[in-house]
């Protein structure tokens, strides 16, 4: 029984999180499919071939699952039933709604069995989910509430790419799985506001477009709001912060193109070729380049969540890496969980140790 296991640990963000989790004290074992791939990694820890499809042996030899292994909706529920089954621990990066209302569904059983199951340990989705449960802490009930990207550098991950495309093709395929995607309270809560998809003036935050990964940092917090309380008038929506109308439209007109790309043949034959795929990544030099900045406002006060790194590699070891540690480290409620509902000021204060910027102010 080790503390944790990193399953997915030869791909590129399961390698950057098993070396930040290799610094720490902690009893850690690295899982994947080829143990002459783990060798490869060269990091001196325990080594468990397993596989995603019988995953069983894999959920009882650790306090904590976390996993990488994506697309998650393709072969991560096998895992999540498993460590329901198990009781154990588990935490992974999933932004994929379909994946995540599937693990809901398990959530009473693994209340029953005291498994502690955290969805979006990345980022996907912990400065959204962590920005507004420091506004609850600090404010009480919320009411309308909006995060405001003020900074973002960071290269594209294959493997949220690969996660697009099959929630694309099940959309495409299935009326029911367009229903779930589309319906803003999936994964709980009953905030229904709707995922802003213009570009517009806002008096408090000046020229405002979409930001991609709203769709599902929303229904995350509206998960929380729903485990925690946030308030019967809680509205949440994430919008990206520009300099100018050019940019913002420029911005909204490409991720419009990228997701009509996706859904049509012929030109997701020619993306496929030239975007990441699946265990491609940048340079160590792009990932220490990388940062993110980002605001929640509402009820009087603003939280800021920001760190070093490229935010989908750099700063997500870190994220997942500290998620797994804290769950490793303390003991709560069963059920599928955020990671707010699950660890909460805990998490934050470990995120803060470990150089991450998460503090509230009040303007009232």
């Amino acid at each position: 029984m080790h503390d944790i296991v990193v399953f997915g640990a030869t791909g590129f963000v399961g390698k950057l999180i098993a070396e930040y989790l290799d610094k720490a004290d902690v009893d850690l074992a690295l899982a994947g499919r080829s143990r002459e791939k783990l060798e490869a990694l060269g990091i001196d820890r325990p080594l468990i071939v397993a596989d995603a499809d019988h995953p069983e042996e894999l959920a009882r030899s650790a306090r904590v699952v976390a996993t990488t292994v994506g697309p998650y909706r393709k072969g991560g529920v096998k895992l999540v039933d498993a460590c329901v089954e198990a009781g154990t621990a588990y935490c992974d990066l999933t932004g994929e709604i379909l994946f995540a209302h599937d693990a809901i569904a398990r959530h009473e059983a693994a209340r029953a069995s005291g498994a502690r199951i955290v969805l979006s340990c990345g980022f996907d989705s912990i400065p959204s989910d962590l920005g507004t449960f420091l506004l609850h802490e600090a404010a009480g009930e919320l009411g309308e509430t909006t995060l405001v990207v003020k900074a973002l550098r960071g290269g594209a991950s294959g493997g949220t790419l690969a996660s697009m495309k099959g929630q694309v093709d099940e959309m495409r395929a299935d009326k029911a799985a367009r229903r779930v995607i589309f319906n803003p309270h999936s994964l709980g809560g009953t905030d229904e506001t709707k995922d802003f998809r213009s570009v517009a003036r806002d008096p408090d935050y000046g020229w405002i477009g979409p930001f991609v990964m709203a769709s599902y940092n929303t229904r995350i917090v509206r998960r929380s709001s729903e485990l925690l309380g946030y308030g019967p008038d809680f509205a949440y929506r994430e919008v990206s912060a520009y300099s100018n109308p050019v940019v913002a439209a420029g911005f909204t007109a490409g991720l419009g193109a990228l997701a009509g790309g996706l859904a049509f043949p012929p030109t997701r034959f020619v993306l496929d070729r030239v975007l990441p795929g699946p265990g491609d990544g940048p340079s160590e030099k792009a990932r220490a380049n990388g940062f993110f900045k980002i605001e929640v406002h509402g009820a009087g006060h603003v939280a800021t969540v920001a760190a070093k790194g490229d935010p989908g590699y750099a700063a997500t070891a870190v994220m997942m890496g500290e998620s797994a540690l804290c769950l490793a480290r303390t003991e709560g409620e069963g059920g599928v969980h955020t990671p707010a509902s699950a660890l909460g000021s805990a998490l934050i204060e470990r995120l803060r140790a470990a150089g991450m910027t998460l503090s509230v102010k009040s303007f009232t």
